[in-house]
């Protein structure tokens, strides 16, 4: 049995005979592929609406005649709500389970997004709306997810995040044109029910059959019984003194903001450079099959390598899309490289964090310390495409966010460098 003092210490390491026994990466993912399905279905509909925005502005403005900046303010209410709620949610993981927030939350989020389609041109109502959707959101964010598949992955866990948290790629790669083709042949309304209600009963089924953490398992095999591993790990106050989360959590708060912004405004940017918006609606989705390779790609490589270098490649990565968009060659295959390395750095900043911050804080207070985490990634989210709009609004053009988004990339990049060997985190003896 491992002393309460040295399992909190993130410098010591530890072996135990637990680790001799840790199964293989094929046997986490036979017994479990199962739960990584549910999971990426559910963080791909989470991320429905923040890449579907970009679809959605010309009708809206062509209607109601809103500015883009009034359009973007519903993603910064979901930013500012997540700052104080993300941490509350993640000490819900912690104590009930993912199982018990995500059923609720997807009947909640498909309901919300679909009563868009009643919106009648008054700004507060549209903003009443977001602020409702936000609401029920927390709900589905990232912590759910992530919280699950490293209660239940180890030896995998890198590549399992991977699989789950590609979920917000996949959203990228179908939302575009799936927005794009029911805008065009059914309006705005029908296309708001039916990403609601259709995708959301899809992921519903799904998350109901087979979203099971490692704590829904052990509810089930031993009805009655409330004791349970006792993961290890840093503290909650002790984890946000220590340098190594405090670099992780200033990184991914700076790509999350940059990349955003761009995501979210990437098919307006296309189309002010030339590209009809039909063929800027595939671009859009071709970044997001390029983040769901840069996801399964960069998740095999944590399994085997540093993590500071693989991030600190993958979070720089931008800066090389940014400046191809900024001072176009003139030939699409710039426009298409630089959608791939935008799309390829956005789908690892999210896994990167949930990865690093398993390995450096461990999982006794994950859902909390992510929470926090969460809380950053969603004021990112949110402010950016906010800040994209104002600068637009401000300049006629996206070029002086483009200018600032280069540096601001590397030095996101450079943060995540070097933090050092991951702390070997032994778990507790259940309790009988």
């Amino acid at each position: 049995m491992v002393s309460a003092a040295a399992v909190q210490s993130p410098k010591g390491a530890f072996a135990t005979a637990q680790e001799h026994f840790a199964p293989s990466a094929g046997q986490e993912w036979r017994a479990h592929w199962t739960l990584v399905l549910a999971a990426t279905v559910g963080m791909s509909f989470h991320s429905v609406m923040s890449h579907g925005l970009g679809l959605f502005m010309e009708p809206l403005q062509a209607e109601f005649a809103w500015s883009r900046s009034q359009i973007s303010l519903g993603l910064t209410i979901a930013a500012m709500l997540s700052l104080p709620l993300s941490p509350v949610v993640g000490a819900m993981v912690d104590r009930w389970g993912s199982r018990r927030l995500a059923l609720p939350g997807v009947v909640l989020s498909a309901t919300a997004i679909a009563c868009f389609a009643t919106l009648s041109g008054s700004i507060a109502q549209w903003l009443g709306l977001w602020l409702a959707y936000a609401l029920v959101a927390m709900l589905l964010k990232t912590t759910i997810w992530s919280a699950a598949v490293s209660s239940t992955f180890s030896t995998s866990r890198g590549l399992a995040l991977a699989f789950a948290l590609s979920g917000t790629a996949i959203a990228q790669v179908v939302v575009p044109p799936l927005a794009q083709f029911l805008i065009a042949n059914y309006g705005w309304r029908t296309a708001y029910a039916t990403l609601g209600i259709g995708w959301g009963g899809f992921t519903f089924v799904l998350l109901f059959l087979f979203f099971f953490d490692a704590r829904d398992r052990r509810r089930l095999q031993r009805p009655g019984t409330t004791s349970e591993v006792a993961s290890t790990g840093l503290g909650f106050g002790e984890a946000f003194r220590t340098p190594t989360l405090i670099r992780i959590a200033g990184a991914t708060l700076i790509s999350c903001l940059l990349n955003i912004a761009i995501l979210v405004h990437q098919v307006p940017i296309l189309v002010e450079n030339g590209i009809d918006r039909a063929n800027a609606a595939y671009l859009a989705s071709l970044a997001g099959v390029a983040g769901i390779v840069g996801k399964i790609v960069t998740g095999w490589l944590l399994d085997r390598i540093d993590g500071g270098w693989v991030g600190g490649l993958s979070l720089s990565l931008p800066a090389v899309g940014f400046l191809l968009i900024l001072y176009p060659t003139g030939t699409s295959a710039a426009v298409v490289l630089a959608m791939i390395l935008i799309g390829y750095a956005a789908g690892t900043s999210l896994q990167i964090c949930a990865y690093l911050t398993t390995r450096y804080g461990g999982m006794r207070n994950f859902g909390k310390i992510f929470g926090v985490m969460a809380s950053l990634i969603a004021v990112g989210g949110g402010l950016g495409p906010t800040i994209a709009a104002a600068v637009h609004d401000a300049f006629g053009n996206y070029a002086p966010l483009l200018l600032v988004a280069i540096p601001a990339s590397i030095v996101s990049g450079l943060l995540i460098v070097g933090l050092g060997p991951y702390p070997e985190w032994t778990e507790k003896e259940p309790a009988t």
